[in-house]
């Protein structure tokens, strides 16, 4: 018989037990992106750039044909990691980049979260390769993007079969958070909540502006 206690699920992300790989999220990738609006695309990217570096996840940030083909890297990722080195590659699978590999193991964390463009391609090759070495991959779905909707929903269906944990960027940033009383990082959650939240995060401000009020009676 099962038996409630009040602790966390192994499943849930914490900010130290993963490391976050934005991939390809940039403006080639982006226009030929239709599963997907461009400026929501941008928000969730910005949005789980912003989360990761508030929660000081270790972030990596990789690029294809950066100056020749697909141009530069989202601005709202850029702003979130200015100092970032972005790995421009070749490889259309980034886990067959050995410099990337070679990053995930010097941080040496068990799981993987990734987002990027296009989903059939840049994120559906490292993570089933991810997999294939024991690690666990989750996908944060509306921060990826592709041609159609169906390639994005056929590529988060193999995913899923194979194994991929998904979830969405509010769901990423509220997950790291996880308690409102948790004082070091709630005005930082409630600070990317209000610019990068949507609808959410206008209710934030509404409240605040309004009320005073706060998240969890904090």
């Amino acid at each position: 018989m099962a038996n409630a206690s009040a602790v966390a699920g192994k499943t849930l992300l914490t900010p130290a037990d993963h490391t976050l790989i934005l991939i390809d999220h940039q403006s080639q990738m982006a226009f030929a992106t239709h599963s997907i609006g461009a400026i929501e695309l941008r928000n969730n990217a910005g949005l789980v750039a912003h989360a990761a570096r508030e929660f000081k996840v270790s972030t990596i940030v990789t690029s294809v044909a950066e100056k020749s083909f697909s141009g530069p890297v989202f601005d709202e990722i850029k702003a979130a990691f200015p100092d970032a080195e972005v790995i421009d590659r070749t490889t259309m699978n980034s886990w067959e980049d050995v410099r990337i590999a070679d990053q995930v193991n010097a941080i040496g964390k068990p799981r993987i979260v990734l987002a990027g463009l296009w989903t059939s391609v840049c994120i559906v090759g490292p993570a089933l390769s991810a997999l294939d070495q024991g690690f666990e991959v989750y996908v944060i779905a509306d921060a990826c993007g592709d041609v159609s909707s169906e390639a994005h929903e056929r590529a988060m269906d193999r995913m899923l079969q194979a194994g991929v944990r998904p979830l969405t960027s509010l769901q990423y940033l509220l997950e790291l958070q996880r308690d409102w009383a948790r004082g070091d990082t709630y005005e930082l959650t409630v600070g990317v909540a209000k610019k990068w939240g949507g609808a959410y995060g206008l209710g934030v401000i509404y409240a605040k502006t309004m009320f005073g009020a706060q998240e969890g009676g904090h």
